[in-house]
C-alpha cells in the first residue's frame, strides 16, 4: 500500500499538475498555431508563388520542401509565443521580488546583533 500512496502524493504533487496542464494547452495551441499557418499563412505565399497547392505539393529531391516550410513555420511561431510568454512571466516573477520585503531577521542574527551591540560598548 505504500507504493500506491507515495505515487497518488506524486501525481497529485503541485509540478506534476502544472506540467500536465502545460501540455495540454500546449497541444491545442499547437492545433490553432497549424490552423493559423495551414489557413492564413501558406495561402498568402500560396498567393505571392501563385498556387497554394502547388507549393504544399513542391518537392525537391524526394523531400517534401512545402510541407518543411509548413512545418518550420510552425515551430517558429510557436517558439515566439513561448518566448514573449517566459519573457513576461520573469518580468512578472521580477516585479514581485522587487516589492517582497526582506525576510524578518532569525533569533540567533538578533542574538548576534546584541552581542556586536554591546561588545560597540
Amino acid at each position: 500500500m505504500g507504493f500506491v500512496k507515495e505515487f497518488k502524493e506524486f501525481a497529485v504533487r503541485g509540478n506534476v499538475m502544472d506540467l500536465a496542464i502545460g501540455v495540454i494547452i500546449g497541444g491545442a495551441f499547437n492545433k490553432i498555431v497549424t490552423a493559423l499557418v495551414a489557413s492564413v499563412i501558406m495561402p498568402i505565399i500560396g498567393m505571392i508563388i501563385g498556387d497554394v497547392n502547388k507549393f504544399k505539393e513542391l518537392t525537391v529531391g524526394g523531400i517534401e520542401i512545402g510541407v518543411l516550410i509548413q512545418a518550420t513555420l510552425d515551430f517558429i511561431i510557436i517558439a515566439f509565443v513561448l518566448f514573449l510568454l517566459v519573457k513576461g512571466m520573469n518580468r512578472i516573477k521580477k516585479k514581485s521580488e522587487d516589492v517582497a520585503p526582506p525576510p524578518e531577521p532569525t533569533k540567533t542574527e538578533l542574538l548576534l546583533e546584541e552581542i556586536r551591540d554591546s561588545l560597540k560598548k
